[in-house]
């Protein structure tokens, strides 16, 4: 019996993602536009073979993006929306500047093994002076410099990139080859204004603000993988939020008085 509900378990969660995955593309690719409502319960169901469990299960994972209005009791509604980015495009800089049909690059600044400073240590759940791997780079959207960045590793991870190149594969995607897997990113980001540094490196004016990100990425189990840093200019980044009531939103947007 055991082992029947678990098969059970399994095939709704593969309907739930299929489902899902197909209604993405329904909105993704226009087909359906905002105000259009959704295809119906049943006709869900008769499509994929299903029960009404997965069918909800999948509508609601795109109320939780903002994606579609709740229904209560009708269908639900395709709402105006500017999508949503992907895990890796939020995780990985060459990913994010990929999706901009822009071709990654890369000027590294300095790679070092070095003591971690209090601040770095507490992000990666070290002791203070234990080895990082820091990679500090200015990126680019093909000639386009749009991010100064440094990234911080422990050094069981980190040690691989000291021989990092300009021509190497992306930092991330060399962890995910190896088998270090990424599942939780928590970012804060502010505005603030340009150092000299940054003018320099971004091209920038001195009265120029930039978007400062502060990365802490760990592994599902929630080990620390990575601390990273980084300055945007200010018009080149866009924070788009789709909130929908009653839904989680796992944004926090706060005041920070003095």
């Amino acid at each position: 019996m055991l082992r029947r509900r678990t098969i059970s378990a399994t095939r709704s969660r593969q309907q739930h993602e299929e489902i899902a995955a197909y209604l993405h593309s329904l909105i993704e690719s226009g087909k359906l536009s905002p105000g259009d409502p959704l295809p119906s319960e049943a006709e869900l169901c008769e499509k994929f073979d299903s029960s009404r469990g997965p069918v909800r299960q999948a509508v609601a994972s795109l109320r939780t993006e903002g994606l579609v209005s709740s229904g209560r009791g009708r269908r639900s509604i395709v709402l105006d929306h500017r999508g949503t980015s992907s895990f890796d495009s939020l995780l990985s800089a060459t990913t994010l500047i990929e999706d901009t049909k822009k071709t990654p690059g890369q000027k590294i600044l300095r790679i070092v093994r070095e003591p971690a400073d209090e601040q770095i240590a507490a992000a990666l759940h070290l002791s203070p002076g234990d080895d990082v791997v820091k990679i500090e780079r200015v990126r680019y959207a093909d000639d386009l410099p749009v991010m100064v960045q440094t990234n911080v590793f422990p050094i069981a991870i980190g040690e691989r990139f000291l021989t990092l190149t300009e021509d190497s594969e992306s930092v991330h995607a060399q962890l995910a080859r190896s088998g270090v897997k990424i599942d939780n990113v928590v970012r804060r980001v502010r505005v603030r204004m340009t150092t000299e540094e940054e003018q320099q490196l971004l091209q920038l004016e001195e009265s120029a603000p930039v978007w400062s990100e502060e990365l802490r990425a760990s592994t599902f189990q929630g080990e620390p993988v990575e601390y990273a840093e980084c300055a945007i200019p200010g018009n080149m980044a866009d924070l788009i939020m789709s909130n929908v009531r009653g839904s989680s939103i796992p944004l926090k947007f706060e005041l920070v008085l003095p």
